[in-house]
């Protein structure tokens, strides 16, 4: 049987504050248990949930040398649906009212996760083929793996994938504080390993060092070896482009189900959803305190407040769009306060085109997913994004922009072949973004079969994680036969 640890910052359903905890915590479900065990690791953060907090049990605990530093680690375990968790204790790294601070705080943070993770091992009784780590914060597992503890026998037979979710977010910081902070010697400080722009990157730690590289979209796995997409690591990507894979990212099928979410009034399915979603819109319609109207199109969004995500563009249009088209449009998330306040400012403007939820609500975003007309996401890049996935699943029509996993996964609607089950726009541009929405507007108001008919299309792909998880599982067993 072939061993796998997760090693990552989050997981649901234990802590999560992005699609990486859905893609850590969801993805080993759906390997075959019979081949592959996989477990995850997580530090052990004091923010938890009480309820999730009292099912870990402890395991052990040890000190770790961390460059100078001598530090506790406690291990703790828990069993969900027969995934193993462990978590590492330490309140001194994991303390605080949320799992990120600074980044100063959090490269010392990540860089005692990821000494722990590996001194763990022995005391686990269970020792990986392969350690499979996620972003930044896991970058140093590599690194440590090859240069501290490489001729161990104990170690000397793991493999190792990393994981990049989003290339944005590197870990980076000053060169001689990382040089104290992890002990590392200082030839892993050069321009071919560590260092990166005068700054330590623990990101390119993971790049470099890591057996193998995945990213979470075909498309993106393109787009980070170009200048535009590289984010100043596109020389490294093409430099590792033969141990390079995209894989795309699933969701849970269990959990995103209109037949049975529990957020939802009116339960649908494949077979009936012309006749019940409505009724989802409309009771969402009532609880925004929109005018109840089937014939206007509910436009929703579920996102980050980030000019990633395209909220530039959206502030563009917005007096254009909720002045001159027969649209409603519901928003939640939460980010960077001009963002906030801008949809603040406009639902002032236009109580009864526009409802604004700031802040996290899974009740909120399930009920976007299964009572929109459509979904919007204009990113200006996005390695996979999730959202999207889900609203198809939901029959809610998705718009995007042409970037990254939103490319791989949403097929554009084309009116004469009767194909395709969303809609696209190809350059990050505000009135092209407007035009693929009325775009939209026009088929929804004018040929509501052709709309249901791209409502079914979209909710008969299967974008669970059984397809990923066999690329996976291929990539796996590739890695052990090496």
């Amino acid at each position: 049987m072939t061993k796998i640890l997760f090693a990552a910052s989050e997981a649901v359903p234990f802590i999560k504050t992005g699609g990486l905890a859905d893609v850590v915590g969801s993805l080993p479900k759906y390997f075959d248990r019979k081949k592959y065990d996989v477990r995850i690791i997580l530090p052990k953060y004091l923010c938890m949930e009480e309820r999730w907090k009292g099912q870990l049990r402890f395991l052990c605990h040890f000190y770790v040398n961390l460059s100078w530093r001598k530090q506790y680690v406690g291990i703790f375990e828990a069993k969900i649906e027969d995934i193993t968790y462990y978590f590492v204790d330490n309140e001194f790294y994991f303390a605080g009212d949320k799992p990120y601070n600074n980044i100063y705080e959090d490269v010392e943070k990540f860089a005692y996760f990821s000494k722990a993770v590996l001194e763990a091992l022995p005391f686990l009784d269970f020792c990986p083929n392969i350690i499979h780590c996620h972003d930044w914060q896991t970058g140093l597992i590599p690194v440590f793996l090859r240069t501290l503890y490489g001729g161990e026998n104990y170690y000397s037979g793991i493999r190792t994938i990393f994981s990049i979710h989003n290339l944005k977010f590197q870990g980076r910081w000053m060169l001689p504080a990382v040089m104290d902070i992890t002990g590392l010697p200082k030839q892993v400080f050069t321009a071919d390993k560590l260092e990166s722009y005068g700054e330590a990157n623990y990101l390119k730690g993971g790049v470099v060092y890591a057996d193998a590289v995945t990213t979470v979209s075909r498309t993106y796995a393109h787009e980070i070896t170009t200048p535009e997409g590289g984010e100043g690591l596109d020389g490294l990507m093409r430099a590792r482009a033969q141990v390079l894979f995209g894989i795309v990212n699933g969701i849970d099928y269990e959990e995103y189900n209109p037949k049975t979410d529990p957020f939802l009034g009116s339960h649908f399915d494949i077979k009936n959803f012309a006749e019940k979603k409505p009724a989802n819109k409309a009771d969402f319609q009532r609880k925004l305190g929109l005018p109840v109207d089937e014939s206007v199109f509910l436009l929703g969004m579920v996102s980050r407040m980030t000019d990633q995500k395209g909220f530039d563009l959206i502030s563009y249009i917005m007096d254009e769009m909720l002045t001159g088209e027969r649209v409603q449009f519901v928003v939640a998330g939460t980010g960077e306060e001009r963002y906030e306040n801008m949809f603040r400012y406009f639902a002032d403007k236009y109580p009864d085109r526009l409802a604004v939820h700031i802040g996290y609500s899974e009740e909120i975003a399930h009920k976007i997913y299964g009572s929109c007309d459509g979904f919007l996401m204009p990113s200006l890049f996005e390695p996979c994004g999730l959202s999207q996935l889900m609203s198809l699943r939901y029959g809610t029509v998705p718009i995007v922009r042409e970037t990254g996993g939103l490319r791989d996964t949403v097929e554009p609607y084309n009116e004469y072949e009767q194909t395709g089950y969303g809609f696209s726009f190809a350059n990050y541009n505000a009135h092209e973004m407007l035009g693929t929405i009325r775009y939209a507007l026009k088929v929804y108001g004018q040929d509501r079969k052709a709309w249901q008919d791209l409502m079914r299309r979209g909710m008969e792909q299967d974008y669970s994680w059984e397809a990923s998880a066999r690329c996976y599982e291929s990539l796996y067993d590739q890695m052990t036969a090496l």
